[in-house]
């Protein structure tokens, strides 16, 4: 009998998730989670995978078998002619960054978070800034699942689109996820410009700045320590206004030729991709995120800045606001949708949730979907009428794991 590994304890890098594994696991390689999953079915147990615990909803609880990534990390080859890498699924992706840039390579895209599992950040819908870019899923061109059976499914974009798409956004609930085959580029530095303006002058300049600019995004900040919540510079010495509230933190990045040493601004700099993207967060908020479409961006920002104006003045901390063009995903936030990303937090320890209801009423307006490892309030109903594949993703998961092994409570709610 193979052996599962004792259980334990398990949180989240908030704390607002937490639960007891009856069994926890670290497979070395791709075959030992073959041989770690056969055997959780040969038993009737439930199997969930954690990555670097970045999510603040409950996709990873498990009473069963909990699973690892952290010793299937590296990348396993790199192909520089047709600029796709093959990597493990537990290889944070601060670690592919430094990995790429040997190698004169450069992801195509990434999120504001570096420290996340690869697996966990794709699987969710995680993603960066950028009208013409997608989340960090699309550039999943190949997946190794390990199925109920221990088998492996080996999906590629060139011989089954139609899979990938169906998996490449899929919360661990169509197999446990060991590898990624991903599209790449040639390396590239970005130069980032941050600056302050009132938020009427940033409504202003919104589709300007969009259209412009790579990558653009701002932090919408109601009271003068909102920005001290994000850990976010003090950049009133390059802004458009006096006010020290109800003001924007501005953010815009494009590819440069230029040196590090070039930059002037008190707010600028120049540096290789992968060492722009990343901002520094402390663990002291829990996050609901959607994606609201674009066409509706700036009606839905403004429903929820007066929201916390004027009946949760309370809350505090900033929105950020964010750019991700659409994608074929199935289940992606972002499926065949060019949308804005809002997200608001509530600190732990305060009564947050009627805050978070509210904001979940005002999105639910113009369709919006979650990000699925942030905060939301969708069930069953919510993720028909939201996603125009639910059924086939649902039919496709239950041929796949007929016993819902992949299933927890949460998923199920949605998914089973």
């Amino acid at each position: 009998m193979t052996e599962l590994g004792r259980g334990g304890h398990w949180r989240n890098w908030v704390g607002n998730q937490s639960f007891i594994a009856q069994h926890m696991a670290e497979p070395e390689d791709e075959a030992h989670v073959s041989e770690v999953v056969a055997e959780a079915g040969r038993r009737g147990i439930g199997v969930r995978c954690q990555g670097s615990g970045h999510s603040f909803t409950p996709v990873v609880a498990t009473s069963g078998l909990l699973l690892s990534p952290k010793k299937l990390t590296g990348i396993i080859d790199i192909d520089k002619t047709n600029k796709t890498i093959r990597v493990k699924a537990g290889t944070r992706i601060g670690d592919v960054g430094r990995a790429l840039k040997e190698q004169g390579l450069s992801l195509i895209n990434q999120g504001d978070i570096d420290t996340q599992a690869l697996a966990g950040a794709l699987c969710t819908g995680t993603h960066g800034t950028g009208i013409k870019l997608g989340n960090m899923a699309s550039q999943i061109r190949g997946m190794r699942l390990v199925q109920p059976s221990g088998e492996v499914l080996d999906v590629s974009l060139d011989t089954d689109e139609e899979m990938l798409r169906a998996v490449q956004v899929s919360v661990g609930v169509m197999g446990v996820i060991t590898e990624f085959t991903l599209q790449v580029m040639d390396a590239y530095n970005l130069h980032e410009k941050l600056w302050r303006d009132d938020f009427d002058t940033m409504l202003a300049k919104h589709d300007e700045l969009a259209a412009t600019h790579r990558h653009f995004g701002f932090f919408w900040c109601p009271r003068p320590e909102s920005r001290h919540l994000y850990c976010l510079p003090d950049t009133s010495a390059a802004s458009s206004t006096d006010k020290d509230y109800d003001v924007c933190e501005m953010k815009v990045m494009d590819f440069t030729d230029a040196p590090p040493d070039s930059v002037s601004g008190p707010f600028e700099k120049i540096a290789y991709s992968s060492e722009i993207y990343p901002i520094e967060y402390v663990p002291n908020f829990h996050e609901l995120e959607y994606a609201v479409p674009l066409a509706a961006a700036k009606e839905a920002l403004c429903a929820v800045r007066e929201l916390m104006l004027t009946k949760h003045p309370e809350c505090i901390y900033p929105i950020e606001y964010r750019f991700t063009a659409g994608d074929p995903g199935w289940m992606s936030p972002f499926h065949e949708q060019d949308s804005i990303t809002l997200s608001v937090s509530g600190g732990p320890g305060i009564d947050y949730w009627a805050y978070l209801n509210d904001v979940d009423q005002i999105l639910r307006r113009y369709n919006s979907r979650p990000h699925w490892g942030k905060m939301h309030f969708l069930n069953r109903r919510d993720v028909e009428d939201l996603y125009p594949r639910a059924n086939d993703f649902r039919a496709l998961r239950r041929k796949l794991d007929p016993e819902g092994m992949f299933l927890n409570d949460h998923l199920k709610l949605m998914f089973g």
